[in-house]
């Protein structure tokens, strides 16, 4: 009986955030606007992608012993529903669809001061190039991002006394044998001949630097923790997809290039800007609690025994389209997999 009752508080919940969800999106300046179809698609979008997120969270969570277990489940009850509801409504004015690839993704985490789950919305890099066209002082015609390989002929124009604009040359002798990865680059294309055509060019370990410090290696390849009856028996080497992870580097550079007009920033890029920063200051403010007042002590430790790793049903992204695939499909990772695992 009472799991019936919370399943009925659960679709209460639920129902209650997509009519918040409506009833922001179709009000304009205090008048009550019809939903066209796009923002209907959209508010159900991101109900569909969160209401999975919280579930395999909470599959998750569950399926952990008491000891490493989250005590507040991820559920419905537990979100803060009008701060997700109001960010829901600027990502989707902002034209963010979590149905889209490598758009936007939602990441639940907890706010100590109101023990409740808020939802900050990461952007991927096809987020960012949409925002930086919309918002940018001087969007340009077309960014340009491209790896550049030790077989390839690479030449960058500076602009100088002899050109009035920045421009390139590059060739691709081999396309089925270009060797290594020297680096790459990024062409912000304002037209033919126009002054403000700007190449900038970024080295292999200019891209490196920009690696996540806690990088997937099924993204970035390198060594993977095995194990063996739910303890590490050793490691092995991931290819992952160093070619696809290195552009995206490049990409988001670019898009992140490029200056903001005041003038263009509305409440919508405040609102999802204000989410990061409190998503950020949450992140620090764990990092503080866990790490401050320890006394470092120059001895060998025993290693505590890794708690034991189940085999559950997970959610698997492919990292290069970003979209979720079905468990086993080749090259997926797995979204919800503990740090420790990806080490």
């Amino acid at each position: 009986m009472s799991n019936v009752v919370e399943s009925k508080q659960e679709l209460t919940m639920s129902q209650r955030f997509v009519d918040m969800v409506n009833k922001e999106l179709s009000s304009v300046g205090g008048a009550v606007m019809p939903l066209t179809d796009h923002q209907k698609r959209l508010g159900q979008s991101y109900f569909m992608v969160i209401d999975s997120v919280l579930g395999q969270a909470e599959e998750k969570r569950l399926k952990k012993s008491e000891k490493y277990r989250e005590a507040l489940a991820y559920t419905w009850n537990n979100v803060d529903l009008e701060l997700l509801a109001r960010d829901v409504v600027s990502a989707c004015r902002l034209g963010l669809d979590p149905a889209q690839s490598n758009h936007i993704f939602p990441i639940p985490y907890k706010n100590s001061h109101t023990n409740k789950y808020h939802m900050v919305f990461l952007k991927g890099y096809k987020g960012l190039e949409l925002i930086a066209k919309k918002y940018a002082l001087e969007p340009p015609k077309a960014i340009i991002t491209e790896l550049v390989y030790e077989k390839d002929t690479f030449r960058m124009v500076k602009k100088d006394s002899s050109h009035s604009y920045e421009s390139y040359e590059f060739e691709i002798g081999d396309p089925f044998d270009r060797g290594e990865i020297r680096g790459g680059f990024y062409f912000l294309d304002y037209g033919i001949s126009d002054p403000r055509n700007k190449v900038v060019v970024m080295t292999l370990a200019d891209i490196l630097k920009r690696k996540p410090a806690k990088a997937s290696p099924e993204f970035w390849g390198g060594e993977k923790a095995v194990y063996t009856n739910g303890k590490p028996s050793g490691k092995e080497v991931v290819e992952g997809w160093f070619a696809e992870m290195c552009l995206k580097t490049i990409k988001r550079a670019a898009y992140n290039s490029l200056t903001i007009d005041t003038s263009k920033i509305d409440a919508d890029y405040m609102n999802l800007k204000a989410a990061e920063s409190d998503f950020l200051d949450s992140e620090v403010a764990r990092e503080v609690e866990v790490n401050a007042n320890v006394e470092v002590i120059d001895i060998e430790p025993t290693p505590a025994e890794e708690p034991k790793q189940i085999d559950n049903k997970s959610l698997f992204m492919d990292p290069v389209t970003g979209e979720v695939v079905a468990e086993g499909t080749e090259g997926a990772v797995d979204m919800f997999a503990a740090p420790d695992a990806n080490a």
